[in-house]
This record gives C-alpha cells, structure tokens and sequence, in this order.
C-alpha cells in the first residue's frame, strides 16, 4: 500500500504492522472513516498517522522540492502534555525518513509538524500562521480558537485527515459535544474537498457512543478495528491499619507515605495517581521526604510545560524513582516502561482506573 520508502521504514524499524495497524491500515487507505481501539502500545497512533504521512512523502517525492505550505493532517488531542509527546514522536520517523529516501536514490521529502496548545507561545502562533505546517498537534480548545479566526480558518482550510485521539476522554462530557462541534464546522470549510476522520482510543465502551462522537449523525458510521482490551492484572487493594473513617487522619497519610514509599524502593519506576493537583504537590513532598528530592517529581496541567516536559523525560530515562499525577499521565504519553502504578483514592469510574492501571 505504502510508497517503497515507507515500506521500507516499516520494515526496518518493526518488520511488520501490529494486529492494529494490519486492520486499519486497508480500511484507511480505502477511504473510510475508522475508530480504532487498541490496549497501550499497540501502535494505534502509527496506524492512523501513517497513510496521511504516507500521501505527504509521496506528494514530496513526486514533486521534487518542498510541499506546499498548507496543512493535510490534523491530529487532535485531549492533553496539552500529549499533544508535544505525539509531535516529538512523529519528528523521529519523518527524520528516519527522510534518510532513508535519500539512500534509496529518492529526493528527500521534508514534512514540518507545528503544535497549537495554550503551551505555545505567542512567536509560534503566528509563525504556524505565517507558514502552516503539514501536521497540525492541537487540543479541542486550541481547535475551536483556530476555526473562529480568519487566520485560523485560513490555515485549516486544506486539512483532508482529522485524527482525534484518546476520544474515550472526551466522549463523556461537554467536551465532547464542543469537539463535535468543531469537526462539523471544520467539515464545512473543507468541503467540498473530503473530510477523513479517525478516532483512537485504548479503553472505549459502548462503541458505538465513541463512533457516533467521531462521525456525527449526517454520515455512515466508521469501520471499527477493535484488538482486545482482555490482559492480565496484578492488582491489589489495600488499606490503612487504622480504622476508617470520614477524614483520614495525620498517621493514616503517614502510614500511606511509608508504604508508597517502599513499594517504589521494590520498582524501577512507579506513577502515582491522584484526584486533585494540590494531592499531587503534598504527596510529592512527602515522598520527596522519604526517597530524595531527585527521586520525585510532580506533573500536572497548572506546572510549566518544562517542568512537565522535564518529568516525562527523566522518568523515560530511568533517572525518576516517582512520578505524581492527576489525569495528565492517564492516557498515551510516551513515558517509557512503567512497573508500578499506584492509585491513591477512587478513581471514580471503572474505565478511569483500568486507563491509569494499564500505564
């Protein structure tokens, strides 16, 4: 299906497609609006992103020099902190590409990404502005902004791939309706030019719910490439000493303090999830307290996007024992293999906690 050079970048980095990508990839190419689930790791991102990167190497290749500056993919997530997670992850093939085209005697296609969140900085708005990339990282609010300025509509009006991603987050709330809402209205400013719309997600039931929310009622419903979500859990439920009661007192925190503590001792890495982001700055310094302040480190939306950045990094290198968090490490980011997660306090529903336990 692929452009040689990408057929051969697939080859050499994986050898083969994924059970994900083997069954969506025909459905993708053939045109079809697609909702993809899939457990963590299993390649969906790739599957949804590789047709769409594919069409842009082989418009490069066949062109000789640069592409257009106009954007054709639209990738839309729910989180600031994924969205640059994505983009980082995308430079790296577009760079092996990029080489590789050039040793298999063909010019070498440059694809730029951009990312649009409340992280960026006024100076890099206005030069995706002034130059939109060919895939465009944003959030559903950074998308909504986008669609109601000129300059917004301007550079959207070329896009032909929406990819949404983690659309289980989004599906049960406003957000939700607002990201619809958006989809149509990016729908219209496209046209009559086609639309393609895939959805991602690693934990999504009903199916249906989650495909109507990618498509909207005015259009066929997607084809659903569903891989398993069964595997195999060691989970554990565990209490203080004490008795509970309404309000945990100070020796029941400290209590769970020492026993997170020494469960991270026993692991390389652990993510700890929390419910509120004033949990995750008190149950950091008190681990910080225990393990080292090296050996901690907070990450929520309200820090810095380098302190998170710089969190996601260390704890993918290994140079983290700790990581603290409220849903902003919950879904897909790249953080590298995890051996442990702990959830202080309910989740409060079932696919939330099955979400942050399959990190």
């Amino acid at each position: 299906m692929f452009h040689p050079v990408v057929a051969e970048w697939v080859r050499r980095r994986f050898g083969g497609p994924t059970p994900a990508q083997a069954q969506a990839w025909p459905l993708i190419a053939g045109g079809r609006d697609v909702l993809v689930t899939a457990p963590t790791g299993s390649g969906k991102t790739l599957a949804a992103f590789l047709w769409a990167l594919d069409r842009l190497v082989r418009e490069a290749i066949d062109a000789g020099g640069p592409l257009p500056d106009r954007t054709s993919v639209l990738y839309v997530s729910p989180l600031k902190a994924l969205s640059n997670d994505v983009r980082r992850n995308l430079e790296q093939p577009l760079a092996e590409i990029r080489e590789l085209a050039v040793e298999l005697g063909y010019p070498a296609p440059e694809v730029r990404t951009a990312v649009r969140t409340g992280d960026t900085t006024a100076r890099e708005r206005r030069e995706t502005t002034r130059r939109p990339p060919h895939v465009l990282v944003t959030t559903p609010e950074s998308l909504f902004i986008l669609l109601t300025s000129d300059s917004g509509r301007r550079a959207l009006r070329d896009v032909r791939t929406a990819v949404v991603d983690e659309i289980h987050a989004v599906a049960p709330d406003k957000r939700g309706a607002h990201l619809a809402l958006s989809l149509e209205r990016l729908e219209q400013l496209v046209a009559p030019a086609p639309l393609q719309r895939l959805g991602l997600s690693a934990t999504v039931r009903p199916l249906e719910t989650a495909a109507r929310l990618l498509v909207g009622s005015g259009r066929p419903p997607p084809a659903v490439v569903d891989v398993g979500q069964r595997r195999d859990l060691d989970l554990g439920v565990m209490v203080p000493d004490d008795e509970l009661g309404a309000v945990a007192t100070n020796e029941q925190w400290a209590e769970l303090y020492d026993r997170v503590a020494g469960l991270a001792r026993a692991h390389r890495s652990t993510l700890v999830f929390v419910n509120t982001r004033r949990l995750v700055e008190r149950v950091t310094l008190h681990l910080a307290e225990r393990l080292g302040k090296d050996a901690v480190a907070a990450h929520h939306g309200s820090l810095s996007k380098e302190r998170r950045h710089r969190a996601e990094r260390l704890l993918k290198a290994g140079e983290l024992k700790v990581v603290v968090a409220t849903a902003s490490l919950e879904l897909g980011i790249d953080v590298g293999a995890v051996e442990l997660c702990c959830l202080i306090g309910s989740p409060r529903s079932i696919a939330t906690g099955l979400q942050r336990i399959g990190r």
